[in-house]
């Protein structure tokens, strides 16, 4: 898994723009979480998507990044959760222990 880190706001406003040439995944993590750990590790055995690109995002040391994610694609914060960006939007969202390679693979291939 290749992650580019999510530390600053114009990353948001970059990943909403390129979204219209490419899907964009933001992952949020946190260290102190057990079952945040375990999501990460689940993405972690993702094969690399090309055409995807994938963000990740330290929520202890970048919250105030993460409340403008929420803010900008209108979800709740979540931790930990994750977020399929695609043409300016967020078109799938799902948080803790439902965070699979499955579905998001299958998210990606509707959409």
């Amino acid at each position: 898994m290749h992650w580019t880190h999510l530390i600053s706001e114009q990353q948001i406003t970059d990943i909403l723009a390129l979204s219209y040439d490419k899907p964009k995944v933001i992952f949020k993590h946190s260290k102190r979480c057990s079952i945040s750990s375990t999501a990460l590790r689940r993405m972690e055995q993702l094969e690399c998507i090309p055409e995807v690109d994938f963000y990740f995002l330290d929520l202890l040391a970048f919250r105030s990044i993460s409340n403008k994610v929420s803010e900008i694609f209108g979800v709740n914060h979540e931790s930990p959760q994750i977020l399929l960006i695609k043409s300016g939007e967020c078109i799938y969202e799902e948080s803790h222990l439902g965070i699979t390679i499955d579905e998001l693979k299958e998210q990606l291939n509707r959409n």
